[in-house]
Formats: structure tokens, C-alpha cells, sequence
């Protein structure tokens, strides 16, 4: 079966279950910024519901989420920049995240590294920079799982490092069978680990993350360095972990 014809009936026979703690990694930062311009911690609770209250509405399924999972779906906001399983403009959210903690890392250096590539006259941060790692639960009977068969026939497409739109169009695809979440091969992480596109809200089996890491990651002319405390991990990224992506090449 070629590209050509995964249309949403062929797709329908595809469906398995998944279930699992998937990872995401979001800048430290998002939890101590508000607190710089308040005095008291009453002041900061009633900023963050004021700023709660003006950004774009949550679907029904995210309603007590945390928002560290409820984030990705938003209505109304624009998304700037298409991503592998979500089209630019005003389109359905979609929750990336990671099959081990390791990948999400690497999924996190890669697009340091390319900030830096595209802004080539920004110096590199002298300090490192604190990231919250977090595990979501994930539980769905209807999943489409891209490295197996006969899915990953199409492999060399669905990892593609720059051209999106296939998978765009698979998930616009997936979406019409009422597909939850697209599992698939991560093009940034050496080990080739798996990512998971969770396409809606829904599949989350519980309302908060379910682990936390803190990790400290720094970026240097020879790569990325990470390192966790607890637990204790040191995990490194050269830049020719990514060589074959020219946008790093060329940075």
C-alpha cells in the first residue's frame, strides 16, 4: 500500500491501543515568572487566573486538566509555524510528547540548537537554562502506530526532516476515523526513539503529570549538555547528532 491511498477507510483497519507515560519537556521558567512582579503568593494566584481568563478558551475534554496538558489544544490561538502532525494557522492542538525522557531531550536540544542556527549573530546563553520534564498518561484503544507494519513502509516520509506536509495530511486523515494519537519515529533523538502526537485531549488517562524531573541543559559551540539530580543522568548532544538536518549544518 502506498502513500497514495492512506485515506481514512484504509487507515480505520489500522487502529491499535496504546497506553504509557510519555514525556515533555517546557522551560522552568513558566513557574516562577509571574512571582518577579508580585509580593505575596495571594497576589501571584489571583495574576495567574487573571491571565488564565484572557487566553483563548479550552475544549470540553480539558476542562480540570493541568495545564501543562491542557496547553497544546487551545481554541482560538494561532499556531505560527506548522509542526509534523498540525498545520499552521487555526487549527486542532496537538500534544507532542516522548516515549522515554531521553528523547525528549534530544527532540528539546535539536530545536535549541536551531534557534541558535537561524539567529547566527545571538550569542549562546552563558549560563544553563532550568527545564521541567513531565510525564503525561496516555490511554487509547485508537491509535495509529507509524513504525510498524504495514505503516512504516512509508518510513522514509513520515521522517522526513523538513517536509511536513504528508503527515499533516495523515492527520487530517486520522482525525475523520476519530484516531486519537499517532505514534511515531523521533528524527532528532540518535537512539530513534518514539514520539507520540496525542491529537486530542481525551486520550489522557489521568489529569496531571504523573513524574516530574528537573533538568539543567546547556548549549555550547561543541553540542548540548543535560543533567538531571534526581535521578542522576548526564545525557550529552553533539552537533553531529544532527548533522543530517541542514538547517544545523548551515548554523
Amino acid at each position: 500500500m502506498s502513500l497514495l491511498i492512506w485515506t481514512p477507510a484504509a487507515l480505520s483497519s489500522e487502529l491499535r491501543a496504546v497506553s504509557g507515560r510519555f514525556w515533555r519537556l517546557v522551560e522552568a521558567q513558566h513557574q516562577i515568572s509571574t512571582l518577579k512582579i508580585v509580593d505575596t503568593l495571594e497576589e501571584q494566584a489571583l495574576l495567574e487566573t487573571l491571565l488564565e481568563e484572557s487566553k483563548p478558551a479550552l475544549p470540553p475534554e480539558c476542562i480540570g486538566l493541568d495545564y501543562l496538558l491542557a496547553t497544546p489544544f487551545r481554541y482560538g490561538a494561532v499556531y505560527p509555524h506548522g509542526s509534523r502532525f498540525r498545520r499552521a494557522g487555526r487549527t486542532l492542538g496537538v500534544f507532542y510528547a516522548s516515549e522515554k525522557v531521553e528523547t525528549a531531550l534530544a527532540e528539546m536540544a535539536f530545536y535549541r540548537l536551531l534557534f541558535f542556527a537561524d539567529s547566527p549573530a545571538t550569542p549562546l546563553p552563558a549560563n544553563a537554562a532550568e527545564y521541567a520534564a513531565f510525564a503525561a498518561s496516555i490511554e487509547s484503544g485508537a491509535a495509529l502506530d507509524l513504525t510498524l507494519p504495514p505503516l512504516d513502509q512509508d518510513r522514509a516520509v513520515w521522517t522526513d526532516r523538513l517536509r511536513y506536509e504528508p503527515c499533516q495530511s495523515l492527520a487530517d486523515a486520522a482525525r475523520e476515523v476519530g484516531c486519537q494519537a499517532i505514534l511515531y519515529e523521533s528524527v532528532r533523538d540518535p537512539q530513534r526513539g518514539r514520539n507520540i502526537a496525542l491529537l486530542t485531549a481525551a486520550a489522557f488517562a489521568a489529569r496531571e503529570p504523573v513524574e516530574r524531573q528537573t533538568w539543567r541543559i546547556r548549549l555550547s559551540a561543541a553540542g548540548v549538555q543535560a543533567l538531571c539530580d534526581f535521578p542522576k543522568i548526564r545525557i550529552g548532544f553533539a552537533r553531529a547528532d544532527f548533522a543530517d538536518d541542514p538547517r544545523i549544518v548551515s548554523g
